[in-house]
């Protein structure tokens, strides 16, 4: 056991490049190309922009898998930092 990865919180870099991979497998899996994520990212922000304000430069939707009953399959997450609510009249 290395001592020292106890008081590491950086992932190691065989993890971080392990995780980068399943991504690519899960992205090539629901044949989503990075620019039609890109366009339902955008789609996405526009839909809930119509009711809060959002801030845009730290927004994040990735692919990503979950388990079923069936193995594994695709997921969409979206990590969108909220501002403040919009009044129902706008």
């Amino acid at each position: 056991m290395d001592l020292f990865s106890l008081f590491s919180r950086k992932p190691a870099s065989k993890d971080v490049a392990n995780e980068r991979l399943k991504l690519i497998l899960i992205h090539d899996r629901a044949d989503l190309s990075p620019e039609l994520l890109d366009l339902i990212k955008e789609e996405i922000m526009n839909v809930i922009a119509k009711y809060v304000e959002i801030d845009n430069s730290d927004v994040e939707v990735k692919l990503t898998k979950v388990q079923d009953g069936e193995g594994s399959s695709p997921a969409l997450v979206a990590n969108i930092p909220i501002k403040r609510m919009k009044s129902r009249t706008q």
